[in-house]
């Protein structure tokens, strides 16, 4: 298939005059420069997309203000009525859509359509939310008076992805900006434009029959300047960002300085704890699915693999075993385990991790080669390490392994919480005390904490998000939705005297005219 095929399954034309999109109206900016989109298993192109510039992105930026001031007043219920017809839409065209995540960024199909149904999943999610943005009533000190919580939306929400999840990312954050009354703008990564394209007109197309057109809008560019003034634009109360330490550091710091809020999902370091009690064949098959999926390239990945002494030599042939059956080639391809890297840039810092494992002396298991075929493809590595080689330390966006081992659970949980990340952790035991020291708060630091399923594939009806230098942001399911709305603390008196509270008075000093 074609990605011709593709966008004429999607009701989307091949060509569109520009990158910029609001309600069904495309940009005709041609002078931005162009961004091209390339198959990352063939490194062949698949399209090429114009740029927005700055007045493509005040354009869009205004537009989306002028639609909010009348879509913050659409009943919560309706925009959830209106935002499960997205999910339906997204529904019919869940095949061709999944089929364009895996050839734009390599993930294997069933991880493509896997994407794709959580974008459905959060779209049912924000349906039933839509009738559930409860405040709090609380009892006042005061006599006659009524105090209450109530919620109200920001105001245009700035939403930055980034490829490794093209469409579901922003679906967390857009489906319930959008049920919560803010409007949205969406800039993609330049490396998955296309799914970005095809996701916008759907959406919009959607919003257009429903009469609310503009809630959506679309933002692309490569220009880190552009990027940048869109993250300074006080005309954005919240910018929600997905990449890396570094740039959401700048995000962070930029945001702060206007008072503005950030939500951040950075960098994952995730290890897997395997105790001497642990379920081998269980945690072997969560251990590669946590390290090979999407090779390697989610911020979940499982990047440490920390074993008790005494499992060692029973899980590690099991392990290693699972690795030589794993299946590397076209990820649209049927039995496919893991497709390529992202780009040529991906496959050199794959080189980098591997030639540093190897001074601090690494030993590698299985693995380390680029494999030399057409696209970037290279093999998932397991190396025998230690944390608190500078390598280890960091997150390394490629499937490489680092497998150590410990003596008692205190030291394991010490090792898991010695990074600087903080996202996902798991436990694989049967042992119910091991299990809650695990989760207790002496144990994993991290965001979330799994027993007996690994670091990855986190479920949407859960807060997603991470501590540390992950960014402390949460976004999906829980209570997720108050970081796209301000709370308003109201209290009315409907007696006929004025008490203050803590019993203040402000009474009987008044001068009377005399000089008293």
């Amino acid at each position: 298939m074609t990605v011709q095929d593709i966008f004429k399954k999607l009701g989307l034309e091949q060509e569109q005059p520009g990158g910029c999109l609001s309600s069904a109206s495309w940009t005709s900016t041609t002078h931005a420069g162009v961004v091209e989109s390339r198959n990352p298993a063939t490194d062949e192109p698949l399209a090429r997309v114009h740029s927005c510039s700055k007045a493509d992105y005040d354009r869009l930026m205004a537009g989306s203000q002028k639609r909010y001031a009348s879509w913050r007043m659409v009943p919560a219920p309706k925009r959830g009525e209106i935002v499960r017809l997205i999910g339906q839409a997204l529904r019919e065209k869940k095949d061709a859509l999944g089929t364009l995540v895996s050839m734009e960024v390599g993930k294997i199909k069933a991880e493509g359509d896997g994407e794709v149904q959580e974008m459905i999943d959060m779209a049912d999610f924000a349906v039933g939310l839509s009738r559930m943005l409860y405040g709090q009533t609380m009892h006042s000190e005061r006599a006659q008076h009524r105090m209450y919580e109530q919620w109200h939306p920001l105001g245009v929400v700035g939403v930055i992805t980034a490829f490794n999840f093209p469409v579901a990312v922003w679906a967390w954050n857009a489906f319930i900006a959008a049920v919560t009354g803010n409007t949205v703008l969406w800039k993609p990564s330049p490396k998955a434009l296309l799914c970005s394209l095809a996701v916008q007109h759907l959406c919009n197309r959607v919003m257009e029959d429903a009469g609310y057109p503009g809630v959506f809008a679309l933002f692309t560019t490569d220009r880190i300047e552009l990027a940048d003034h869109m993250v300074q634009d006080e005309r954005l109360p919240l910018i929600s960002f997905t990449g890396s330490v570094p740039v959401g550091r700048h995000v962070a710091e930029v945001v702060g300085h206007r008072l503005g809020r950030s939500l951040l999902e950075l960098s994952g370091n995730n290890a897997v704890i395997v105790d001497e009690t642990a379920d081998l064949q269980l945690a072997t098959r969560a251990i590669m699915f946590g390290a090979v999926g999407t090779a390697g390239q989610r911020c979940t990945s499982t990047r440490r693999l920390i074993v008790h002494e005494s499992q060692y030599a029973k899980l590690m042939p099991q392990l290693l075993a699972a690795y030589a059956r794993v299946t590397i080639g076209d990820p649209l391809e049927p039995g496919v385990l893991m497709g390529p890297l992202i780009d040529a840039d991906a496959v050199t810092h794959y080189r980098a991790a591997l030639e540093e494992i190897k001074r601090e002396g690494g030993e590698v298991l299985c693995g380390a080669r680029v494999l030399p075929r057409q696209g970037h493809f290279v093999e998932p590595t397991i190396v025998r390490a230690q944390n608190h080689w500078n390598v280890v330390q960091r997150e390394t966006f490629a499937p490489i392994l680092h497998v150590m081992t410990y003596r008692t659970l205190d030291e394991a949980i010490q090792m898991q919480n010695a990074v600087t990340q903080g996202l996902s952790s798991s436990l694989f035991t049967t042992h119910l005390r091991h299990s809650e020291a695990f989760l207790a708060a002496g144990g994993s630091d991290c965001g979330i904490a799994n027993i007996n399923i690994g670091t990855s594939g986190a479920e949407i009806g859960g807060a997603f998000g991470g501590e540390k230098s992950t960014g402390g942001g949460r976004e999906a399911g829980s209570d997720a939705w108050k970081a796209y709305m301000r709370r308003q603390t109201t209290t009315i008196n409907w007696g006929t005297e004025l008490p203050l509270a803590q019993g203040v008075t402000f009474e009987g000093g008044e001068k009377d005219g005399t000089g008293s």
